[in-house]
């Protein structure tokens, strides 16, 4: 039985992203927004965090999804890039979910 999936957005017109696992969409959303609901993050803080909170349940490349649910979310207008040196992630509205 093939799992649901969901077509993801990518935050630069014309590009489109991958169709992926909504289950693991999810996990990787979650975390994702977990992080960064405390504090801003590098690109590599961010997948760092990810890497460590799932490494040990997750089948696949954590780091592949960590980038393409990051850019998904970045399209959606749940997350920003704060365009400072070293750039950062942030959330762009207070999720509660």
């Amino acid at each position: 039985m093939k799992s649901e999936q969901i077509q993801t957005l990518h935050p630069k017109a014309g590009k489109t992203n991958k169709r992926i696992s909504l289950e693991k969409y999810e996990l990787i959303k979650e975390n994702i927004l977990s992080i960064l609901s405390k504090a801003e993050s590098t690109h590599t803080e961010l997948m760092e965090a990810i890497y460590e909170n799932i490494k040990d349940t997750f089948e696949g490349g954590i780091q592949w999804y960590g980038e393409t649910v990051k850019l998904d979310l970045e399209a959606r207008g749940l997350i920003e890039r704060t365009g400072s040196k070293p750039e950062k992630y942030r959330l762009l509205k207070n999720i509660q979910e």
